[in-house]
């Protein structure tokens, strides 16, 4: 099985130019062994608690009657004459001349081995290190016209986050490198602030990610750095050894509260004004504030009713956080009044997605498990989640809207995806949304579609699904798009004849349609058909 089930672009500028390797020293043994605590105590306690109950169940005699029954037999086995020079008749027993055995640590016995201060004393390597490292620093490098392109996957029951590298101008998309996850991943966040880095201000611009997982834990990591072998923090109970003790006596609850999540984290989203800020929403229905400075838990919302899977941060009232819930509801809230009802709206379904509008800040949209979108006027809302009515409502596929993409550069520009395997192009309107063209790129169930950050890289769109790749879609290249965007859209020297670019990993090509170009005509003149319906207020 191999599986996509989210990604995010990092803008250019972010991400260092050569990313560092990961260096295990003493003092990042001492760290990662004061976050792993906790799990390894558990993890004692079962084990102590197993031998324990061995111990005090009935011992089988069995096991000695085979040990006496090996004893006779070997008194009876007759030597050859040719193997007596070995002794094999006395090879179990124990050997009173040899010394105490050393103990064995987490890594063994590495005092024993022979160490050598640098790789040029040690005669058994030949390469030299400069050389080494001067290829590894090629490798790795990454230009200031890159973009990195997050995606969480899970491959044969495993779960990692790939790193990619998108090189627009050469259409190449690569894996740069990945890091283990400890479960199945269902959200990512860009951080642009550092988290838990030694020696670098907590205020400065960083390159990093946070991750929700079925776990109940957020992880972060550093994007800068290659080969990690444990997040620089972890936000929730597994990131508080210094409580180890209290958790020990009693097993980790299921209950809701108020210091960290206990079900799967659905949704994040980093607030942009204060950087510290990320905001988390859990299967336990509640949604939590997170500072980033201390890795701890601000403040914790139990204004849904089922599960909160969506997230969305105001652009201009930074303090305003939209939310979406399994309960049907989409939530306004202002963090800063935890004790006051948000603003509802309700919709026909479960909710997949919120976004607000990047181009119009009093505006927002919701996508629903009825593949329905909504479009809301957020001054229009009121406690009642009954009474708020959407401007209007499109049916955008005939299955569940799983992920969709407001253009962050381009006004009226939106993508949408679904489990029906399509990706939607729309151009929207003051009149409403039409369709500008439809495609299937075999990537299974579409999960994400995001557009690129950048306006260098506005019209890129990727998409990832069930089938475990992703592609960027460069939608300036569709037909539609040039007539619809046509003062928007870039104009380049060359490839004036690719239709639908789609840039994979290691497969470059130009790909259309199953129906070919001709189903642009039929798209654009089929957009009627789409129902968009007109809620009278």
């Amino acid at each position: 099985m191999s599986m996509i089930t989210t990604t995010a672009w990092v803008p250019r500028g972010f991400a260092a130019p050569f990313p560092t390797k990961y260096t295990f020293d003493e003092k990042e043994f001492e760290r990662i062994a004061a976050l792993a605590k906790l799990q390894l105590d558990d993890a004692q306690d079962d084990l102590d608690e197993a031998k324990e109950k061995e111990a005090n169940g009935n011992v089988s005699d069995k096991e000695d009657d085979d040990t006496a029954m090996k004893v006779d037999t070997r008194d009876e086995i007759e030597i050859d004459d040719d193997l007596k020079e070995y002794d094999l008749e006395h090879y179990d027993d124990d050997d009173d001349n040899v010394g105490e055995a050393q103990p064995m640590g987490m890594f063994g016995n590495v005092k024993s081995l022979a160490y050598y201060e640098s790789n040029e004393e040690d005669p058994y390597i030949t390469l030299k290190e400069e050389e080494e490292d001067d290829e590894d620093r090629e490798d790795l490098q990454i230009l200031a016209t890159d973009n990195l392109l997050l995606a969480a996957k899970i491959e044969d029951e495993l779960a990692h986050l790939e790193v990619y590298v998108y090189e627009d101008a050469a259409d190449n998309l690569y894996v740069h490198h990945d890091i283990m996850l400890p479960a199945i991943p269902l959200c990512i966040e860009w951080l642009d602030i550092p988290v838990s880095k030694p020696g670098v201000d907590m205020d400065s611009t960083g390159n990093f990610v946070a991750i929700g997982t079925f776990d109940p834990d957020i992880e972060i990591w550093d994007l800068d750095t290659v080969d990690c072998m444990y997040p620089n923090a972890i936000l929730g109970q597994g990131g508080n050894p210094e409580d180890e003790k209290k958790k020990k006596k009693k097993k980790k609850s299921k209950k809701a509260n108020d210091e960290y999540h206990v079900d799967a984290v659905l949704a994040l989203a980093a607030n942009r004004k204060h950087r510290n800020l990320l905001a988390s929403a859990s299967a336990d229905k509640t949604v939590k504030l997170w500072d980033l400075h201390t890795t701890k838990c601000a403040k914790s919302y139990s204004y849904h009713t089922d599960k909160v899977c969506s997230l969305a941060w105001h652009a201009v009232e930074s303090t305003v956080l939209l939310s979406g819930s399994y309960d049907r509801t989409v939530a306004i809230a202002d963090m800063r009044a935890p004790n006051e009802q948000p603003m509802r709206v309700g919709v026909e379904s479960d909710v997949e997605n919120v976004r607000w509008d990047p181009h119009d800040p009093n505006f927002f949209y919701v996508s629903t498990e009825n593949g329905i979108i909504h479009y809301f006027d957020a001054r229009n809302t009121t406690k009642d989640p009954a009474v708020s009515k959407s401007v209007w409502k499109l049916q955008a596929h005939d299955e569940s809207v799983s992920s969709f993409d407001l253009n962050p550069v381009i006004p009226g520009y939106m993508a949408t995806g679904s489990t029906d395997k399509t990706v939607k192009l729309w151009n929207i309107t003051a009149e409403g949304p039409s369709l500008v063209v439809s495609r299937d790129f075999d990537v299974g169930k579409v999960f994400s579609t995001t557009f690129g950050p950048d306006p260098e890289v506005a019209f890129r769109l990727a998409v990832a699904g069930s089938k475990g790749t992703v592609s960027v879609w460069d939608t300036s290249t569709n037909a539609g798009v040039r007539k619809f965007f046509a003062q928007k859209v870039p104009t380049k020297a060359t490839d004036e004849d690719v239709e639908d670019k789609l840039v994979a990993v290691n497969d470059v090509e130009d790909s259309s349609s199953e129906d070919g170009e001709d189903d642009d005509d039929e798209d654009e003149s089929g957009s009627d058909q789409d129902s968009m319906d007109e809620d009278d207020e």
